[in-house]
């Protein structure tokens, strides 16, 4: 019976994507993936199926419960199916009436990684300083003045396409460049730019990230000893703006930050995260292994939704004061002087 389940596992990935639409119908495709809440369909984004290479096709993971599988897993719990030979009808039947083929093979290999990861190389090479573009426009108009880190390029015209039958096109873009701890670009960060006015370009996913991503981020300074570690760039550059004596890093999103690689020498960290159920889970994974490790941490939780949400809401000032007043024992080992109005913060 293990090699006929192996078997129609094998199947089911060759034809990944319409699994995907079949039994989780309330997700949708970013990228190489497939995202939804859970495996009862839920409309979310914790769990992720993998729907092309690098990495095993078909595979996926609920990155808020830790439950991982196969595409016959999946059936299994997506149906409340007891047993394996009951999965197995269930996925007989849909192979049945499903398309006969995928249009990728089933498993890429390594050097399909390390292309990825050149192209985004390839790419943050090939822009330029974000002054005066609109990428600098669109983070003052986020309230965020501390703009011009090596982290942060600009590049006029970046392809994007929604999945692969749309069309090819070519839009402003704010690049991050993800690194490793050895400060390697191993991936880049895309924010695709509305072409004339300073926000978010109207697209289905205006943030995708190429190359490696899980356990790397983008850094602004450089982490010892401490470190604030948030979401997604603005979040953590509205932080950066606030203390810009403290390294921070932002792990893209709240999966990427239960999962974020910490510095061997560090001993307090700051979990910086966006205020949701999908924060508070990645609060307490990313807490729980730097606990193990001997790291002091603490939380640093918004007034509202995300810290780029309290810079509008709140105003420079408050803003400034209130992060500052919550940072104090970090800034005051960094040397830093209390601002004047941290007696008055809310």
């Amino acid at each position: 019976m293990e090699n006929r389940a192996a078997e129609l596992a094998r199947l089911l990935a060759q034809r990944a994507e319409a699994v995907c639409r079949h039994y989780l119908s309330n997700g949708r495709r970013q990228g190489a993936y497939w995202t939804v809440g859970d495996v009862h369909n839920t409309k979310g984004r914790s769990l992720y199926v993998r729907l092309k290479g690098p990495g095993t096709v078909g595979k996926w993971t609920d990155a808020a419960t830790l439950e991982h599988g196969d595409l016959l897993d999946l059936i299994r719990l997506n149906q409340g199916l007891a047993a394996l030979p009951e999965a197995m009808e269930e996925a007989r039947a849909f192979l049945g009436a499903a398309p006969a083929a995928a249009p990728w093979p089933a498993v890429q290999s390594r050097p399909r990684a390390r292309s990825k990861t050149e192209a985004a190389r390839r790419l943050f090479a090939a822009a330029g300083p974000i002054a005066g573009t609109r990428a600098e426009a669109y983070l003052r108009a986020r309230g965020i003045w501390l703009t011009r880190f090596p982290a942060l390029r600009y590049h006029a015209r970046v392809f994007y396409r929604a999945d692969d039958e749309a069309p090819l096109l070519r839009l402003p873009a704010l690049l991050a460049a993800i690194t490793d701890l050895d400060g390697r670009i191993v991936g880049v960060h895309r924010i695709w730019l509305d072409p004339e006015t300073p926000v978010l370009a109207g697209l289905l996913a205006p943030k995708r990230s190429l190359g490696l991503h899980l356990g790397h981020g983008v850094r602004f300074g450089s982490a010892a000893q401490e470190l604030v570690a948030g979401e997604g760039v603005e979040t953590v550059l509205s932080l950066k703006s606030a203390c810009p004596e403290l390294p921070m890093t932002a792990a893209l999103s709240a999966n990427h930050l239960a999962g974020l690689v910490l510095p061997p020498t560090l001993g307090r960290l700051w979990i910086a995260r966006d205020d949701g159920p999908a924060g508070r889970r990645a609060d307490a994974r990313l807490r729980a292994r730097a606990e193990a490790e001997d790291i002091a941490v603490r939380d640093l939780v918004p007034k509202f939704g995300d810290f780029n949400e309290d810079r509008l809401e709140l105003g420079r000032a408050a803003f400034t004061a209130r992060v500052r007043h919550r940072l104090s024992d970090a800034l005051a080992d960094a040397g830093a002087p209390e601002p004047a109005d941290a007696a008055v913060v809310p």
